[in-house]
């Protein structure tokens, strides 16, 4: 079982940490592209479903949604807002936690695959979410490109957020390919910090996780309007479709 690294207190000020992720011009490019793979009344099981960020947007698209949340902390969060009623959410870890069959489409956003911290567990995933999709349904990941590149030469540190209110640091292991993430953050004149350990993951070795799942790579794409993925682009969003 992964560990649990959203307790009450993350939940509760998630949304005031990250409002960038809330923006609409973030939000809607993503639901119109998840809303256009599950098709009309399709259903879409969300992976780390946290607190509805896109599953109720989507789910006001006609999508019936289902999620899988390890912290009840963020379900509850989402429990109270409008449209919770007509989502699904199972408590569990997403890596082996089974809700049901045929669904249309699975996604997991914003590098929550890196939550994941052993290869064993991404691969797991993907078996899981194979084992739940119906014939021809997509699973989809937003993903970050681990930032190696950017790291000068003896270092394993790297920023990749620096603003007044918030700092985010990415130290990297490269013997392990695993990353921790030190966030610190200034909130009513004191400082919050955070850490979290991650396995961060490139693009080809998650298309061959897929592949063992009996998955294949339908398209992929730098962001959620499809601009171009290129070897400059610093994420992914990844389509793959089941075959088998």
């Amino acid at each position: 079982m992964p560990e649990n690294n959203f307790d009450e207190h993350t939940a509760r000020t998630y949304e005031d940490k990250w409002p960038e992720l809330f923006d609409p011009a973030v939000v809607d490019p993503a639901v119109d592209f998840l809303a256009a793979l599950a098709g009309p009344g399709g259903t879409a099981l969300e992976l780390g479903i946290g607190t509805g960020r896109i599953a109720l947007p989507l789910s006001r698209r006609g999508v019936r949604v289902h999620g899988i949340e390890l912290s009840p902390a963020m379900a509850a969060e989402m429990d109270g807002k409008p449209g919770a009623e007509h989502v699904g959410v199972t408590i569990g870890d997403f890596a082996t936690t089974k809700v049901g069959h045929d669904f249309t489409l699975a996604y997991l956003v914003r590098n929550t695959i890196t939550n994941l911290t052993t290869q064993d567990e991404q691969v797991e995933c993907f078996r899981t979410v194979a084992d739940q999709l119906g014939p021809g349904g997509s699973f989809v990941i937003e993903v970050y490109i681990p930032e190696l590149r950017r790291l000068p030469p003896g270092q394993t540190v790297h920023p990749f957020t620096v603003t007044p209110a918030h700092l985010g640091f990415e130290e990297y292991d490269v013997a392990s390919q695993t990353a921790v993430s030190h966030h610190y953050w200034v909130v009513d004149g004191r400082l919050e910090t955070r850490s979290t350990p991650h396995r961060y993951v490139w693009p080809s070795e998650l298309d061959l996780m897929a592949r063992i799942a009996g998955m294949t790579l339908r398209e992929r794409w730098s962001g959620w309007n499809r601009e171009p993925y290129t070897g400059d682009s610093r994420s992914h969003i990844s389509v793959w479709r089941k075959t088998s």
